[in-house]
């Protein structure tokens, strides 16, 4: 009977999803993931913007007020980029055509990259589109925030120029 109990246990174990375990939360290191352009034409991974403000959004052709968001994130880039922020939208699609034709319609002046396979969402352990996360200078995750509605694009502005005012080291 013990023996049943411990095979069980240990299933449950090794069918747990580890980003459950190792998930990104505020106060934790952002994951390093590797992502592509959305043509697949070139490598991405979040290390190589070390020592920028990071706005790293998760988003989907499908998802709506990911639509809404894009005009904020290209205001954001365009107003902060030369203080340091570095916004990174990495999309969801399983078919990048989709990502494609959404881009037609709502241009990116930001970075957009691809992450097929999901790795990257299971990192960062994204629970809603879109889902955003401010990386601080260092890779800290300072904060979280999951969908978008214009009504917050300044909270998350006045988040965003005050981790600017940090300096790498500063907390």
């Amino acid at each position: 009977m013990n023996q049943r109990i411990l095979i069980l246990i240990c299933a449950a174990l090794a069918l747990t999803p580890m980003q459950t375990i190792f998930s990104a939360e505020i106060g934790s290191k952002a994951p390093d993931c590797a992502l592509t352009s959305i043509n697949d034409t070139q490598r991405y991974d979040l290390q190589q913007f070390h020592g920028k403000v990071l706005y790293v959004d998760f988003w989907a052709s499908w998802c709506p007020p990911c639509a809404k968001s894009f005009s904020f994130l290209n205001d954001l880039e365009r107003d902060l980029k030369d203080s340091g922020l570095q916004v990174i939208g990495i999309n969801l699609d399983q078919a990048p055509e989709d990502a494609r034709t959404f881009l037609d319609k709502y241009p990116a002046n930001f970075t957009v990259v691809a992450d097929a396979n999901e790795k990257c969402a299971r990192d960062f352990d994204v629970k809603a589109m879109p889902s955003s996360y401010l990386v601080d200078r260092n890779g800290v995750i300072r904060h979280v925030h999951w969908g978008f509605r214009p009504g917050e694009a300044k909270e998350i502005r006045v988040l965003t120029e005050q981790l600017l005012t940090e300096k790498p080291g500063q907390k």
